[in-house]
Order: structure tokens, then sequence, then C-alpha cells
């Protein structure tokens, strides 16, 4: 499961062409072709980057950006502003509004995509990493494997999924309907208690005896991996 991009763009060729360029580097993209239908499409799932088209439909990508640093759950979201609008006064404009990097049309996928993952790198580094380590636990995105304290886990690919989702989080709190986006897809239809039966599997299989368990339940809330279990496993083996 790679990060996740947003695409803003209003423009069908270049979106598409967008899409194929990122798919095929790893990354899971979503796309909307009006500012109004990128507004819900953030209040229903944050991704991990936002191409932002500077006009669009509904709603400009400018007044966009500005409503994604008004909400505390987007107000750190990277975003890069996609526009052919190349002024010095338009990219400090642009930039003002609280895009994190600006790059005029038209550009060089190669470059775009470098910028991708530098501003990934230093804004997002866990999703990037191709190993995610907590405690006594290891994530390998790359082989899917997962080991505890040295043992290799034998893990289910949706098990394999959340875990690496949760991982990449520590003390975040996940709603079961955020999970389900962000582990099943938008376009899965299935019952939220879903979500716990697959938390039970993953407990079962990373539980290791005399172990502590990494997943945390909050009542009324969800799930979170415990942002404590590295201090703690640290602390055991002392």
């Amino acid at each position: 499961m790679g990060p996740r991009v947003l695409i803003v763009e209003d423009e069908e060729p270049l979106m598409l062409l967008l899409r194929y360029n990122l798919e095929a580097e790893g990354y899971e993209v979503d796309s909307v072709s009006r500012g109004d239908e990128a507004e819900i499409r953030l209040r229903e799932q944050v991704p991990d980057i936002v191409l932002l088209d500077w006009m669009l439909p509904g709603l400009s990508g400018i007044e966009l950006c500005r409503r994604i640093r008004a909400r505390s759950e987007t107000e750190r979201l990277p975003v890069i502003m996609l526009t052919a609008r190349g002024e010095e006064g338009d990219r400090i404009r642009g930039l003002s509004t609280g895009a994190d990097d600006y790059i005029v049309k038209p550009f060089s996928v190669p470059e775009l995509l470098a910028r991708v993952r530098a501003l990934l790198r230093r804004t997002k580094p866990a999703h990037i990493a191709t190993l995610l380590r907590a405690g006594d636990i290891e994530l390998d995105r790359e082989t899917h494997r997962v080991r505890r304290a040295g043992q290799e886990l034998h893990l289910g690919p949706t098990e394999f999924r959340l875990l690496e989702f949760l991982m990449q989080s520590p003390g975040r709190v996940f709603s079961r309907e955020h999970l389900l986006n962000a582990v099943w897809g938008h376009d899965v239809y299935i019952d939220e208690r879903t979500v716990d039966v697959h938390v039970g599997r993953l407990r079962k299989a990373i539980n290791l005896p005399r172990k502590p368990d990494p997943i945390r339940t909050v009542r009324g809330a969800g799930y979170s991996f415990d942002e404590t279990f590295a201090r703690e496993e640290h602390a055991l083996e002392a």
C-alpha cells in the first residue's frame, strides 16, 4: 500500500498521464476534476499528498488550498500547486496561500515525481520508507514480510495492509469508517464490524506470549497503533 495521492485537475489528458505515472511508481491515486468535489473528498479521507490545479470549476485551487490549511485535519497536508501561471507574483501568491511547492505547466513528469518524493520524504518519511519499525516489530513493504522479535509472522493480505496503515501514524486514532476506506477502498461496501474481525486476526498473528499488544482500542472512536509501544518494549528489554 503506497502513499495516497489526490489529483485535483480538470484537464483529463493531464490527469490520466499523472495517474498512470504515479500508479506505476506504486502510489495509490484518486482524482477529481472540480474543486468543490475535492473538498468533499478530503472530508471523507485525507490523502498523503495533493496535486492541486490552480484553475478549477466549482472552487478555485487557491481557495481550496486556503480551506485545507484552515482545517485542523488537513493543515499539515502536503500540497503541490499545478498551474500555467508562471509569473513571480503568481508563484508568491500560491506559496503564500499554503502550497508547499509550485510547478508550472507544461512540466516534466519525472520532475514532478521527484518533487512528490522529496516532499513526502520531508513531511511523511514513514509513508515512503521500505521498512517500518516500531519496538520489536518490523514490516517490510517490498517483501511483504512481518517479523516480531526476529520471528516471522504470518499475516493475510488484509491484515498486512491494516498493520502497515496503522504503523504509518503511531498514536493516531482511526475510526472504523476511515480504516475501511484506507485499507479496503471507497468502492467496497462492507459492514464496519468487518474491521473488528480483521483487527482481531491481526492481534492474534502479532501478539506473541508475554509481549505487549501494540494495537490500542479506543472505545467509541476506533483503533490506533500505540505510540508508547516502542518505549514500553525497550523498557521490558532493560
